[in-house]
């Protein structure tokens, strides 16, 4: 195992200070420490002009590789990845970048990423290959904080044995009993929903700006879609996941969606450790004392302290042989295979990962549903002539909703078009090869969903174009609808694929269809601020998951008869 720069720097400045120092009759720490931080500063100088530009520009054996043009000299495209929304600057270069599937460019520091673009790529990185690429460690520590060292940070064998252990709890025959909790927790958030908007446009006075637009609507008010998303989205991932209802949907200031609020609010202080990440050791970065690390150790605080109460409750229901829950934890802890420990690290990833990506996934599709009228009026005639009213406790299956073609095309056309997580980091653990192309050992290697979704090479010409029909069969026998018409199944990767692909897919997807269904037969929505929120104009926030800045402000109506 190799040793960091920055420990190496710093033992050599120690011993040849010391070396230096002693040999002289009299000496002191003062001069000790003088000459360590002396030799410490030369070294750090001409390893950094060593890494940042003459290894780079002169001697990597990556540097023969197609890459985009318009390079800093110090800051590669650090710029137009900063400035652009996560993923879009490889979009471009996936279109105009001639490859052969892979593409170098260079970050921070002219630190070299690879960004994989074809199938054969894909599959080496995430399937063949898949234990020579591991997420690099700044990632590990940022995430461990947030999601603990459970199934998604875990990594070679650890890894085997936390997804074999999980596999039975996100098995489908256990998934498809959790559809009526998934639909009833909608069905609470739809109620809340409809509660919120009557009054709002109960207590409007025509003096309001809003008025104006809003003139003439019965039972219509302006809501943030991703508020609700997210306190929805944490109220079923309680339930189902956890067994416990946080009431997030009437009683959005608690302590744990607080906490996520916390940690899922971009800014400028983490973009900027983001890039100190880059260059100094994680614990150092982690250590520095700015509000954005103590936000996050104190929610870290928060969200391990409820995960802990969760095991023991559960616990204490097995040892009374009381424990019939189905929910996710339940079955686990069911399993044996988990100490307590493990089972509050899995218990931290399922709460981030479950409610924060179907939350984003939820925004998305409102937007675009909201640009798309027809396409919202078709999906809402299906919806209402197969599901039950918002009025009913009647609950569904996985049959009734898994069979509403119109319904499964938009969800899966909305997780191509805006993957919730659009970007992927690996690194290369050991020494290896891409495609036949040699990979040295910590190379980063950059997965781009959002990228590889809309990539006219495996999609066609309409790949940039929001078209749920292309996973609609056009006759009989029809398989390519399965895939929404892609020629590699490579070609969708918001659940990445292999050993390493997301295995709560089938629960997300199945809460992310009932969530949408009961929104979409209840409310009608149409876009706020149309310019501000038009797709050139819009301005993307980066992170974990990927939503619009400024959140999503958007009309909507309570539509009468469901």
């Amino acid at each position: 195992m190799s040793m960091p720069p920055w420990k190496a720097i710093s033992l050599t400045s120690l011993v040849s200070s010391y070396l230096l120092v002693s040999r002289q009759a009299e000496w002191s720490t003062a001069q000790l420490v003088r000459a360590f931080a002396g030799l410490w500063l030369l070294q750090a100088l001409a390893f950094g002009a060593w890494a940042v530009v003459i290894y780079p520009k002169l001697f990597s054996p990556l540097r023969g590789l197609p890459q985009p043009k318009g390079n800093s000299f110090f800051m590669g495209q650090l710029a137009r990845i900063r400035d652009e929304p996560t993923g879009y600057p490889q979009r471009e270069w996936a279109r105009t970048v001639p490859n052969d599937g892979v593409i170098r460019y260079l970050g921070a520091f002219n630190q070299e990423r690879l960004f994989v673009t074809s199938p054969k790529g894909l599959s080496e990185v995430l399937v063949t290959k898949n234990y020579d690429f591991e997420k690099p460690s700044d990632v590990r520590v940022f995430l461990g904080q947030i999601l603990g060292v459970g199934v998604l940070i875990a990594e070679g064998d650890e890894h085997k044995l936390q997804r074999r252990n999980l596999l039975p709890a996100f098995a489908f025959r256990h998934i498809k009993d959790l559809y009526p909790v998934f639909w009833q927790v909608s069905r609470d958030a739809v109620q809340a929903m409809t509660e919120s908007i009557k009054a709002d446009a109960a207590q409007r006075t025509e003096s309001e700006d809003a008025e104006k637009a809003l003139s003439g609507r019965k039972d219509t008010s302006v809501i943030e879609v991703g508020s609700w998303a997210s306190r929805a989205t944490l109220d079923i991932i309680g339930i189902a996941g956890l067994g416990r209802n946080f009431d997030s949907i009437r009683s959005p200031r608690n302590e744990l969606a607080d906490a996520y609020r916390a940690v899922f609010t971009p800014s400028r202080q983490a973009q900027l450790l983001g890039v100190l990440g880059m260059v100094l050791p994680p614990w150092l970065v982690r250590a520095l004392p700015v509000k954005r690390n103590n936000d996050i150790a104190a929610s870290s605080r928060t969200i391990k302290s409820v995960c802990y109460d969760l095991v023991r409750e559960k616990k204490e229901k097995l040892a009374r042989k009381e424990l019939s829950d189905v929910d996710i934890l339940s079955v686990a802890i069911e399993s044996g295979g988990f100490t307590d420990e493990g089972l509050v690290n899995q218990m931290m990833t399922f709460l981030a990962a479950g409610h924060e990506t179907t939350a984003s996934a939820m925004t998305w599709a409102i937007y675009m549903l909201a640009r798309y009228p027809d396409v919202q009026k078709r999906l809402r005639e299906e919806i209402r002539a197969n599901l039950p009213s918002m009025d009913s406790t009647e609950d569904v299956s996985s049959l009734q909703i898994d069979h509403l073609s119109y319904l499964n095309a938009v969800c899966n056309e909305v997780l191509r078009y805006y993957s919730p997580v659009p970007l992927t980091v690996r690194v290369a653990a050991v020494d290896t090869t891409i495609m036949g192309h040699h990979v040295p050992k910590g190379t980063r290697i950059i997965l781009v969903a959002a990228a590889t979704n809309v990539d006219q090479e495996y999609w066609g010409p309409d790949a940039a174009e929001f078209n749920p029909d292309r996973w609609l069969p056009k006759h009989e026998a029809d398989k390519a609808a399965a895939s929404g018409g892609a020629s590699s199944n490579y070609a969708f990767m918001t659940f990445i694929h292999g050993p390493r692909s997301c295995i709560g897919q089938s629960f997300a997807k199945a809460e992310f269809a009932c969530l949408l269904a009961a929104w979409i037969g209840r409310f009608n929505f149409e876009l706020h601020n149309k310019e501000e929120l038009d797709e050139k104009n819009m301005v993307i926030k980066g992170g974990v998951t990927a939503r619009p800045a400024k959140g999503l402000h958007v009309y909507a109506t309570v539509v009468d008869g469901w």
